[in-house]
């Protein structure tokens, strides 16, 4: 059992991704590879399998950059107002099940929870305001504003000495394994793989870090501990 192997009497700072392992990334997965493709197709007046191939390419351009999550960046390569797109459809943005009781969990002991995320600040906004969860963080910071994406060991840098937290007294949970590598690197204790970043898609998997399939087996499986803490 996963909470058997992440002692949390011993962890202070909770660390978290928010697209996959906090939110459903359906939402990016729908904008990125559907309704961003179709309105470019609009605009060039190409098919929507044109499209879709030059944007692919363009994406795979700059993954693991900071322009990838850069929306500003991909306004102007496109020429579409990537905000104002997402905006329309903010409504399918959704929580994953159970992540609001183990935030409020994280709160009720005393953890600090920071967000950690390489999306971009408007867009981290738009979901912020969608789904309430802000006020369960101490501090949310974005990969632009660190100057670095989560992939790079810079980043963690940055991220320690503005939020203060230590890394040997730390559980990081993320979908991505690029980024959880580098984590590790840095030398963040506590690690988790969150599994099914995505409703409409199937199980990710790790050989190389434990897999959380959901915020259940960690509240399930923390009685005990909530119990003997005082919750």
């Amino acid at each position: 059992m996963i909470i058997s192997k992440i002692p949390f009497d011993k962890i202070k700072y909770v660390l978290l991704d928010m697209d996959g392992t906090l939110l459903d990334k359906y939402f990016d997965d729908f904008f990125w590879e559907h309704l961003l493709p179709e309105k470019y197709a609009e605009k060039k007046q190409i098919t929507f399998g044109r499209a879709k191939e030059e944007l692919l390419a363009k994406y795979k351009t700059h993954e693991g950059t900071l322009n990838w999550t850069d929306i500003d960046f991909w306004s102007k390569e496109v020429d579409i107002d990537i905000a104002a797109l997402k905006e329309q459809i903010h409504h399918l943005i959704e929580v994953h099940p159970l992540v609001e009781e183990f935030l409020k969990a994280m709160r009720r002991h005393k953890k600090k929870v920071f967000l950690l995320t390489n999306a971009h600040r408007k867009v981290l906004d738009i979901k912020l305001r969608k789904t309430a969860l802000g006020k369960y963080f101490d501090a949310a910071i974005t990969s632009s504003e660190m100057g670095y994406p989560k992939e790079r060991l810079e980043f963690w840098e940055k991220a320690e000495r503005l939020l203060g937290f230590h890394k040997e007294q730390s559980l990081f949970i993320d979908d991505t394994e690029a980024v959880l590598r580098t984590a590790k690197e840095y030398g963040i204790r506590y690690i988790l793989y969150k599994a099914y970043a995505s409703s409409r898609a199937g199980k990710g998997t790790s050989r190389e870090y434990l897999v959380l399939e959901d915020f259940k087996d960690l509240l399930e499986g923390g009685k005990a501990w909530y119990n003997k803490v005082g919750g």
